[in-house]
């Protein structure tokens, strides 16, 4: 293969020089360093955060697409432009008013609510009922209920919550985001409150209110109740049992919301395969273009940049393009820059219900998030590893490289539903992702556990981060090797027997 090593300046090494990304086109070999300059473009402050619709967004669509231009792709998006518009509907809680018996708690930071889980104004009492399983109900009916959201074994999921409360027949759940819950923590503040939809769709209404509660919060919610909420915390973060009690404050709230349609284009692009038999064999290459934009300030700054997710891996994507440089592979290659990723994986799902050619040339799909090159690159999850044999692929060249591979060891934290492989697993069509692995109780876990604290879905995931050149460098490496492989090879890529995530097939 020809791009499993690269000819690094600074290679086994993180100079003085390497620790801001400001630095790294003095030390970068000539491949990475490529690679984050375009990074730099899409996450730099012009680009507004590329929240989905927004100016900023369209600003950097045009970037890539001229660059895939540049590279000599041919366009795929609609009327033989580069873009395929999706249209969408967004509803988004523009002034808010949440008190507990006189008492505020700030919007967004002590409280939060999707405003497709709210209603114009409400007023109820409330009951705080533990972990919220059948065993520990009071008289729910019509009250708004709290409960300790914990992920642990044996006690009840967030559907199982939401069942038990609606057979009751609760208002709505009050779930306090569990501190304990450590492989990733509760983000505060959240950036702003919209819901957005595919144009045409039709949300499904929630049986329930449904409110997140910062667990820092709790004590101003109990207030005068005799109730210790620290304690409460505690209890609930180790799983231990928790009381039911009523509280004599009730809880008040009022929302004024705005409608909006948005347009918000995927970026598409083609590199025609050599090879005239797998012409109907396309490989599908996507990452996420959209980001937050501006939101909730943390430490003064309000802009959500994205640079890691996923400008960098948008970069990437665009960087093989110029790699190739028109030379293509035996197979087609798709490049799919989406959209609304962050906004429920939109883009990615408009794409699948209207792929630029039928669905059934469609051989597989790679796609690049949820990737941190923050700590040497020695083990990797691989999403869907044992599902399809793309995962015997990226373990054959990550081994080729030195790299363990393996599956998911948090499923918990539902990773390989929440980027846009997803909507490609779900249409049948084999898909692979990929997270930075680690040892547990090791130096990179404690730098992967402090970005999903302070970088994830934060204005801190900027080009300020520290990054860690070699291992950053080395996935790229791994990602051309994996893509020539599966655009070379033989054999398609298909699902494995007794696949469980392989959606089943109607019986005629």
């Amino acid at each position: 293969m020809r791009y499993l090593i690269p000819a690094f300046l600074c290679f086994g090494l993180l100079l003085t020089g390497c620790e801001n990304s400001s630095d790294s086109s003095t030390v970068l070999d000539e491949d990475t360093r490529a690679w984050w300059d375009l990074t730099t473009e899409l996450s730099s402050d012009e680009m507004e955060g590329r929240d989905t619709g927004s100016p900023g967004f369209v600003k950097a669509a045009e970037v890539v697409a001229k660059a895939f231009a540049e590279a000599g792709l041919q366009p795929l998006g609609d009327q033989g432009s580069w873009f395929q518009e999706v249209a969408m509907e967004e509803t988004e809680i523009t002034q808010a008013s949440v008190t507990v018996g006189g008492r505020e708690l700030r919007f967004l930071y002590d409280v939060y609510a999707s405003p497709g889980n709210v209603t114009e104004s409400v007023e109820a009492p409330m009951i705080y009922c533990g972990y919220c399983d059948s065993a520990s109900l009071g008289e729910v009916k019509n009250k708004l209920v709290i409960c300790h959201g914990t992920r642990k074994e044996g006690l009840p999921s967030d559907a199982d919550r939401i069942k038990t409360l609606t057979e009751a027949g609760a208002l709505g759940m009050i779930l306090i985001a569990d501190p304990g819950f450590t492989v990733e923590p509760p983000r505060w503040p959240f950036a702003y409150s919209r819901s957005v939809s595919l144009a045409g769709s039709t949300p499904t209404p929630p049986s329930l209110l449904n409110f997140r509660l910062n667990a820092d919060a709790l004590g101003k919610v109990l207030e005068g109740s005799g109730q210790n909420a620290n304690e409460l915390i505690d209890l609930g973060s180790q799983g231990n049992p928790l009381p039911t009690f009523e509280l004599t404050d009730s809880f008040k709230a009022s929302f004024t919301t705005m409608q909006r349609t948005l347009n918000s284009p995927n970026i598409l692009a083609l590199l025609p395969g050599t090879d005239p038999a797998l012409a109907n064999q396309a490989i599908v290459l996507t990452a996420h273009l959209d980001g937050y934009g501006y939101g909730e300030p943390v430490d003064g700054d309000s802009l959500y940049n994205g640079t890691l997710d996923d400008a960098a891996y948008v970069a990437l994507i665009v960087q093989l393009a110029k790699r190739q440089n028109g030379e293509g592979f035996k197979r087609p290659l798709i490049f799919a820059i989406v959209t609304g990723e962050e906004k429920g994986l939109l883009g990615s799902r408009y794409l699948v219900q209207n792929l630029p050619v039928p669905k059934e040339h469609i051989a597989a799909n790679i796609n690049l998030d949820q990737l941190r090159p923050i700590f040497p690159l020695n083990l990797m999850t691989v999403h869907a590893l044992d599902e399809t044999t793309l995962g015997d692929d990226a373990a054959a060249v990550a081994a080729s490289m030195q790299i363990k591979v393996q599956n998911d060891p948090e499923p918990e934290r539902g990773l390989i539903r929440r980027s846009d492989h997803w909507n490609f697993i779900q249409a049948g069509i084999p898909a692979i992702n990929f997270v930075f692995g680690f040892e547990p109780g090791s130096e990179s876990e404690r730098i992967y556990r402090q970005w999903y604290r302070e970088g994830y879905h934060t204005p801190k995931d900027d080009l300020q981060q520290k990054i860690d050149w070699e291992a950053a460098a080395k996935f790229n490496q791994f990602f051309y090797g994996l893509v020539e492989r599966v655009a070379s090879s033989a054999q398609a890529p298909a699902w494995k027997p007794g696949s469980k995530l392989r959606p089943e097939v109607p019986a005629n």
